[in-house]
């Protein structure tokens, strides 16, 4: 009897799917003066809305031409404002920002390995899993260095009880960098999965006592689920 699914998604797939790549979270560009409060604002920033005396604005904003004086934003600017919108969850938004980067940047030479990352991430937390999938297994083959992408496809495959696949995973991500804490950590908690499994499988055939253990794993996994 296999493991039902709703453990892998409580907690790997949930704790997994969220977790930023290394170095997500870039320098804003520096720039600006002293005078110019708004000369760094982007065109990802909201306009600022005008001070002083709104008759003054209204008449002055209806003589002058509109300008926006906001800066085009850089790369990693655009993949930190995505990265903020990934993590409070507004994915569809973060997905729409992705494919339209990616647009604008087909034509150019290398990979945006970041920005690869979060449309997987996108992708995985809008129920489109197999999606996801198959960028983070193209991201461990083209840079199985990196133990984020393991980390993220392990939690996928334990989402569709795919136990083993997400153990191979695991130790990928730990053979990348042995000190990536989070895979460890999963990898203890998908062994307590795999243990769950095989107890109950040992239970249908019979084995005394093995009821019992399955319910001091499923207790102690439910347990971990309310921390």
């Amino acid at each position: 009897m296999t493991i039902k699914p709703r453990f892998c998604v409580t907690l790997l797939a949930l704790a997994l799917a969220g977790a930023p790549l290394a170095g997500a979270y870039a320098q804003s560009m520096a720039g600006g003066s002293g005078e110019n409060p708004n000369a760094n604002r982007t065109t990802l920033d909201p306009i600022p809305p005008e001070g002083g005396w709104d008759g003054l604005s209204n008449v002055l904003k209806a003589v002058q031409p509109g300008v926006d004086t906001r800066l085009q934003p850089s790369a990693s600017q655009i993949t930190t404002h995505i990265e903020r919108l990934l993590n409070r969850g507004d994915n569809a938004e973060a997905l729409a920002m992705i494919e339209k980067r990616q647009a604008e940047i087909k034509d150019q030479r290398g990979t945006d390995v970041q920005l690869m990352f979060q449309h997987a991430r996108a992708l995985a937390a809008l129920d489109r899993k197999a999606e996801a999938i198959d960028i983070y297994t193209e991201m461990t083959t083209r840079f199985p260095e990196l133990p984020e992408p393991w980390n993220n496809l392990a939690a996928l495959y334990a989402s569709r009880g795919e136990l083993e696949k997400a153990q191979d995973a695991l130790q990928m991500a730990l053979r990348a960098d042995p000190g990536y804490a989070a895979a460890r950590a999963n990898l203890g908690d998908l062994q307590l999965l795999q243990a769950l499994r095989t107890y109950k499988q040992a239970a249908g055939e019979g084995v005394p006592g093995m009821q019992d253990k399955a319910r001091e794993v499923e207790t102690m996994l439910k347990d971990k689920q309310r921390k």
